[in-house]
């Protein structure tokens, strides 16, 4: 026999670990605890039109998104129809390569990506850049050189500085309209920046915009003070990109390289999409198996989507029994059969709860009467369980026929009931009317239905069924929980009413000297035996040194009837007669 501590050890590590697996997929996936939140997915499509240079191989290279806070890459793929493709790294970035013998004709490629919104994505593949040597004429030199001077007097680290260059080309108008005849106005901040030995480079951003078509990419400037970076609006000086904006080159090479064509033109389209956030979590680990990422996936989604639909029904058993565990230990309602409620329960969950009642109740009354027949013939036991079982058979059969005929569909989802528990079901009902009469009858069977729509409201809870879908690891919380309530040996809630007399008696009358009640006698007795488990041990002795009362009474009675007996005779039986 387990003693108590170790089965209570036990139930304390399924319980622990049941909860630290749910808390595992909920940071690891991201899967939410309540249902119904929505997570954002951006479908980002570039498309690249070129005209091809006469019978000369084409060569294309566009740069494609790199790793970056906000935003994990789901998938990637191609469009373009006798072009080969490949991914590659050059320049610091990654690129997708299409390449072609002899293109003919305006050439039209596509590249698709699917990008999610996750506030968890922190990691980036910006590479801090070197800083060339600049090399600038005059008389630009000397006003690079005066812009910079004055805005480190006014700056003290590599971000201060960006701000400050930017406001102070505001500010002298002349100065910005000579020099942006010689460069952009994202190139002469990097050349200002790079001249005071600050690194940065251009990276180019895309608005991310729902429905949006032949969208560009922006310019913004990133800024280095060792591996910490900032991204600065060149116009305005705005730090930071917005939660919308996604950099799609980071590393400072080109954007589009064509070669073997000419008049290329780059656009983007953009459509927004919202998944679950537990499909989301899914998504993200398959791509990272598909990058070669161990990650272990606790979620049924990962399954076929056959699998998916069997698991989704099977994972709501346990709380269908863990309610019928509660009400018959702790609460104390009777059901017939052990589990049979909770299949009814599944059932209803086919049909709904309004037809499942109706359809179960009409079945089981018939069955019983079908039953009660089949009692006369004195059938041996498994050939009338086999008749019981072809009975419940052609009854759902008549009222799925009967209700489809009369135009109620509803009543052909009576076929999902489980038959051979409800034809064991019938059997068990029968022998105990005939044992125990009609009224132990409706209260098993009236019981059983009270438990099997309270399993189906848990069950139907869409609550339920998301938490039940997505986290394993609450099956091993419900295992703990119906190990504990296994454990109980205490009252029933249902049994209690039969104490109320006794306890209306001892909370109303008084002891004897008339003066306490007597619980309050019995909580102060209590609290003394807890304090001195011996306090009352001479008063225990003094009891067992008296005689017995019943023996004292006894022989007082007996006494007392002897001598009422002979003055009743009248003769006194020890006086000698006196002598004539």
């Amino acid at each position: 026999m387990v003693s108590r501590g170790v089965f209570y050890v036990v139930t304390a590590i399924l319980f622990i670990t049941g909860i630290l697996l749910m808390a595992y997929q909920h940071v690891t996936f991201e899967i939410p605890f309540l249902p119904g939140d929505q997570r954002t997915v951006w479908q980002v499509e570039a498309k690249v039109e070129f005209e091809p240079l006469g019978n000369t191989p084409a060569t294309v290279d566009l740069v494609i998104p790199d790793e970056q806070p906000g935003f994990f890459q789901l998938s990637q793929t191609t469009a373009s129809i006798g072009y080969g493709s490949t991914y590659i790294k050059k320049d610091n970035g990654s690129y997708i390569e299409w390449t072609k013998r002899n293109p003919v004709g305006l050439q039209t490629l596509y590249y698709r990506g699917e990008f999610l919104e996750d506030t968890n994505a922190s990691a980036s593949s910006m590479i801090v850049p070197t800083i060339p040597e600049v090399v600038i004429p005059e008389p630009y030199a000397t006003a690079v050189g005066e812009i910079a001077s004055t805005a480190r007097e006014r700056s003290s680290n590599p971000f201060s500085f960006t701000v400050q260059v930017i406001s102070e080309l505001e500010r002298q108008n002349e100065m910005r309209t000579l020099l942006l005849q010689q460069f952009t106005r994202a190139e002469l901040i990097i050349n200002i920046l790079h001249y005071a030995q600050i690194p940065a480079r251009i990276v180019h951003v895309l608005d991310l915009e729902d429905g949006r078509r032949n969208r560009s990419l922006v310019q913004r400037i990133a800024v280095f003070e060792g591996t910490h970076y900032e991204i600065f609006d060149p116009r305005t000086g705005v730090s930071g990109i917005r939660q919308n904006q996604l950099i799609w080159n980071s590393n400072g090479g080109s954007l589009l390289d064509v070669q073997g064509g000419q008049n290329a033109h780059l656009s983007f389209s953009i459509i927004r999409t919202s998944v679950p956030v537990a499909q989301a979590g899914v998504l993200k680990v398959m791509t990272e198996k598909a990058q070669g990422n161990d990650v272990v996936s606790l979620s049924v989604e990962a399954l076929p989507l056959e699998e998916q639909s069997l698991f989704k029904g099977i994972l709501l058993l346990p709380i269908g029994v863990l309610i019928v565990v509660f009400l018959r230990i702790i609460i104390g309602i009777k059901t017939s059969g052990t589990f049979m409620p909770v299949l009814i329960a599944m059932a209803f969950l086919q049909t709904s709860l309004l037809v499942g009642l109706i359809g179960f109740v009409s079945i089981v009354c018939i069955g019983l009467i079908v039953r009660s027949w089949l009692s006369h013939l004195n059938l041996l036991l498994v050939a009338r369980i086999s008749a019981v079982i072809i009975v419940v058979i052609a009854i759902i059969g008549a009222i799925s026929l009967i209700t489809y005929k009369i135009g109620l569909t509803e009543g052909i989802k009576v076929t999902f009931f489980p038959m051979i528990i409800l034809s064991w079901t019938i059997e068990r009902m029968s022998i105990l009317w005939e044992e125990e009469g009609y009224k132990e009858v409706l209260k098993q069977g009236g019981g059983s239905l009270f438990v099997a729509v309270c399993a189906f409201i848990a069950m139907d809870s869409i609550l339920i069924q998301h938490l039940t879908f997505n986290f394993l690891g609450l099956q091993l919380v419900i295992l703990a929980l119906v190990l504990i309530m296994g454990n109980y040996t205490g009252f029933r809630l249902s049994e209690l009413k039969r104490f109320k007399p006794l306890v209306e008696q001892i909370n109303g009358n008084l002891n004897g000297d008339e003066k306490e009640h007597e619980y309050v006698r019995l909580k102060r007795e209590l609290g003394q035996l807890k304090a001195n488990p011996r306090a009352f041990d001479d008063d225990f002795k003094t009891d067992q040194t008296l005689p017995p009362a019943s023996q004292t009474g006894a022989t007082s009675v007996d006494a007392a009837s002897t001598s009422a007996a002979d003055n009743s005779d009248g003769h006194d039986q020890t006086k000698p007669k006196s002598r004539s």
